[in-house]
């Protein structure tokens, strides 16, 4: 490398450096991120009669029923650690027993921490007969790649200076490898929901369990009918909910979704606990956030149903379907984990696969064919690097980081556009409210950067020994 180029390099590094530390600073999506961690907040609440919640000690909230001669748990956060101290803290309400632990869904935050509430007496293990079957096709498939997205969505390559918050949740790093949100194996339900509801009595409570799908097909609610307290699992946070996960997930049927939620208002619940966040209080603010929240789900998914027999493709759906304003400006509904775009193709996915129906996509040309293309028309490979300069330069950053995957799929070693779509991603981060496009945005410009060094400290000359 000459050293001009070197120079350059070691600028246009620096100066990326500086755009990665800047990223702390505050705009309206960041500030709106941050408040968002008041959300998570350490406190055991209660909220009903013997009803108690530990939020913020987890990724996930963790509750307890009181019952008499033992305790029910409805969900047990990810990680030992962390699950330990809420046991403790509940110790501190009661020494009775745990006669049943309740998983709302499989997903490892809420079923990782259930070995801290075992106690020397298994208690029963309450799940859907479905339990699991989000992970399933990807451990028959060998699949594992959703791991390394997983980890991009979740932040946990960044280091805690570049983390907010996930959203829903606060910033934690796992300690245990492996699956970022498959079920741990640890403990397996013993007892099975397999129809759409079911009453049970345990510790002299009883409890309605009921079918509901949304973001898992194995997902339950859980109402207590003496406190008039629902347990909305991840059906119910402070935020849009994630209908689509850019981890990559098996389909979620927003239909469904919307239909689970329209039951929950049913119940004339005075406290609504969801998976994450803090508990909605009273009556009539429980009815109208599930009001709400069911009608965006359900607005995502006919309106998007309205566009597709149109003739819409899933990019023309995503500026189709536009929430109406009351349901946009919602607090509870803002994108800080999901994502309505995400949300209309999912739903597009569901009912149609891979295929837009436009008849050019039927076989297109691959990646780096038409790139080649692009950079002809463009005049040149260094025509193209320009305009991407100059995007970026514009802020025009969605076209930066397109631009350069274009010069990326004709080389990828290209240390340029490797920057530049770096530069382009982490300016994309920096002004994105959702948690998770965030943490994926700047995960993979970290990834990029890495790349830039070692190509460069590779590049260089070895000195004399």
């Amino acid at each position: 490398m000459s050293k001009p180029s070197r120079f350059l390099t070691i600028l246009l590094t620096a100066l990326l450096v500086c755009t990665g530390q800047a990223i702390s600073q505050e705009n309206s999506a960041t500030e709106k991120l941050t408040k968002q961690s008041e959300q998570f907040k350490e406190q055991i609440l209660q909220v009903a009669d013997n009803v108690y919640v530990a939020i913020g000690y987890s990724v996930s909230n963790v509750s307890m029923i009181v019952g008499d001669d033992g305790i029910i748990i409805i969900d047990t956060g990810m990680m030992g650690e962390a699950a330990s101290k809420i046991a403790k803290k509940f110790r501190e309400i009661t020494d009775k027993p745990v006669k049943a632990i309740i998983y709302t869904h499989s997903h490892g935050d809420h079923t990782g921490g259930a070995p801290a509430f075992l106690g020397s007496e298994r208690p029963l293990i309450w799940a859907h007969i479905n339990f699991g079957s989000e992970a399933r096709p990807w451990k028959a498939g060998g699949l594992t790649y959703q791991n390394v997205r997983g980890a991009r969505q979740a932040g946990f390559k960044l280091p805690p200076e570049q983390r907010i918050n996930n959203g829903v949740a606060p910033a934690r790093y796992p300690k245990r490898g492996g699956e970022v949100f498959s079920s741990n194996e640890g403990t397996t339900p013993t007892h099975f929901l397999e129809g759409d509801r079911k009453v049970i009595k345990v510790a002299g409570v009883k409890l309605e369990l009921t079918s509901s799908p949304g973001e898992t097909n194995d997902g339950i609610s859980v109402w207590y009918p003496a406190g008039k307290v629902l347990f909305a699992g991840d059906s119910f946070y402070r935020s849009f909910p994630n209908l689509y996960a850019i981890r990559g997930t098996p389909n979620r049927s927003v239909r469904l979704w919307a239909e689970s939620l329209g039951r929950m208002t049913d119940n004339d619940a005075v406290a609504l606990v969801g998976g994450h966040t803090n508990p909605i209080l009273g009556a009539e603010e429980v009815k109208q956030v599930l009001t709400d929240y069911r009608d965006a789900v359900q607005f995502i998914h006919d309106k998007t149903v309205e566009g597709i027999n149109k003739g819409l493709t899933p990019d023309e759906l995503v500026e189709y379907v536009q929430l109406p304003e009351r349901l946009a400006s919602s607090e509870y509904l803002q994108p800080f984990y999901g994502h309505p775009d995400w949300g209309v193709r999912q739903t597009f996915s569901n009912y149609l696969g891979w295929f837009d129906g436009n008849a050019s996509n039927l076989f297109p040309l691959s990646p780096k064919a038409e790139a080649e293309r692009v950079e002809k028309l463009a005049g040149g490979k260094e025509k193209l690097l320009e305009s991407a300069k100059d995007a970026l330069a514009e802020n025009d950053n969605q076209w930066a980081a397109q631009l350069a995957d274009y010069l990326l799929a004709i080389n990828k070693n290209n240390a340029k556009a490797r920057q530049i779509k770096a530069e382009a991603l982490t300016n994309l981060a920096n002004n994105m409210v959702n948690a998770t496009a965030r943490n994926y945005y700047l995960t993979v410009a970290r990834e990029l950067r890495k790349q830039v060094s070692e190509a460069d400290a590779k590049a260089r000359p070895r000195q004399p020994q």
